[in-house]
């Protein structure tokens, strides 16, 4: 497989005939190059000459990116992405050998979603990338700031009277700005300041738990929109073991950019694909991961939509997981 005409086309995939040609040919490449991978197939008895659909791909449980080097390259690595777990827990690694992938990912998914990041100021209340290097929440952010280009772009933890000083600056000149962090630090800044963002974006990054307490996502949500006066909160969701972001667009679900796939496996069975029930444990299909495993059986719970699909919960047992728990 010629790896730099894969990386290109990926990014260009339409529709679903590209999408399973390309889920195929990057399968038969890791099942040759990840050896924990291959052993995994091996192990479950599959017999690949069989698999001509991606939803036949055997999907390799998360849990191995904690014990695992889980790699599909000789290539040595130039970055590691830790996942957010306690303290006390045994975290993931991600072994990344090529971050200009992580970054077309980053830029081509915002493009999709939002349009170029380059007409946005984007505050983002997440730990800066300087002080977590290995958490690739940061990272993103750090490399939508560097796409933006703009003086006040940038990370605003823990300063909060410069942050309100931008939004209402960022408001006067009529900028466009996207408020990106923390789900308890955006309402952090909600609830001790009264500003309205009715002409800013939204997105909070994910977890709704901290290390003391948790909160409904849609009562984050419906808390965030009254008092930041807006009608529409944007959710992300992507998390260490992956190199590409969805997205909750007010539409009531997730929605991926098109070399990215949601699957449901059963609750019972974790080898079957559902085709009937749209409830299950999530599966996740990325193709930007070419180095290490596209194909991952995820602890987290959820249901498809007609469009997208929505996250419901943990699977029972499942270690804690989200970004909330950096801080």
């Amino acid at each position: 497989m010629n790896i730099d005409n894969y990386i290109k086309k990926i990014f260009q995939i339409n529709n679903e005939v590209e999408f399973n040609d390309y889920a195929l040919k990057l399968f038969h490449y890791q099942y040759k190059n990840n050896n924990i991978y291959n052993e995994y197939i091996r192990l479950i008895k599959c017999k690949i000459d069989t698999i001509t659909h991606y939803s036949q791909i055997p999907f390799l449980p998360i849990e191995f990116f904690r014990t695992k080097r889980i790699i599909s390259t000789k290539k040595p690595d130039q970055h590691i992405f830790l996942s957010s777990g306690t303290t006390s827990s045994l975290k993931s690694k991600h072994h990344i050998t090529d971050l200009e992938v992580y970054k077309k990912s980053i830029n081509k998914g915002f493009e999709l979603f939002f349009g170029s990041p380059k007409e946005f100021i984007f505050l983002c209340l997440v730990p800066s990338f300087t002080k977590n290097k290995h958490s690739s929440l940061a990272f993103m952010c750090n490399e939508l700031i560097n796409l933006s280009n703009h003086p006040n772009s940038g990370f605003y933890l823990n300063e909060n009277e410069k942050l309100i000083s931008t939004i209402r600056q960022c408001q006067k000149e009529n900028n466009k700005f996207i408020l990106l962090g923390l789900s308890f630090e955006l309402l952090k800044i909600a609830n001790n300041y009264n500003i309205p963002l009715l002409d800013g974006l939204v997105i909070e990054t994910g977890g709704t738990k901290n290390k003391q307490k948790r909160i409904v996502k849609e009562d984050m949500h419906n808390r965030l929109k009254r008092l930041f006066q807006t009608e529409n909160i944007i959710s992300e969701y992507g998390m260490a073991e992956l190199l590409s972001q969805s997205y909750y667009c007010n539409k009531n679900f997730f929605k991926s950019p098109p070399w990215k796939k949601i699957l449901i496996r059963n609750k019972t069975n974790p080898l079957e694909i559902e085709t009937k029930s749209h409830r299950g444990h999530i599966n996740i299909i990325d193709l930007a991961n070419i180095y290490s495993c596209g194909f991952i059986a995820t602890n987290d719970t959820g249901q498809l939509t007609q469009s997208g699909f929505n996250i419901t919960g943990r699977s029972q047992n499942a270690s804690n997981r989200g970004c909330n728990l950096m801080i």
